[in-house]
């Protein structure tokens, strides 16, 4: 895969939205997971920054633009720097410069 891009599966599992990268894979497969509005066919589906991933599981439905693609699972602070909740608004990008 290319260098700019990353895995689906990966990519969930390194942002902490499934605890095991297999679960993440899980829910690619199962279909609880879109990218750009479309609906990822496969786990191993190229993600790449600027995306906006979709994860509707059974209790929560997230919306979040790709930040970075990461290089491994860290702590969930660390987590939270590889993506923009969208629906928190553009205020919650700590990284554009506004006011806090």
């Amino acid at each position: 895969m290319r260098e700019d891009r990353q895995r689906l599966d990966k990519w969930l599992w390194f942002a902490r939205f499934a605890k095991t990268r297999s679960l993440a894979a899980r829910l690619v497969e199962d279909g609880y997971v879109r990218v750009n509005g479309q609906r990822a066919d496969a786990p191993a589906k190229a993600l790449a920054v600027g995306d906006v991933v979709t994860v509707a599981a059974q209790h929560v439905t997230a919306a979040v633009r790709v930040r970075d693609l990461g290089m491994r699972r860290g702590p969930a602070p660390e987590a939270r720097l590889l993506y923009i909740d969208l629906a928190a608004g553009p205020s919650a990008d700590p990284a554009d410069g506004a006011p806090g």
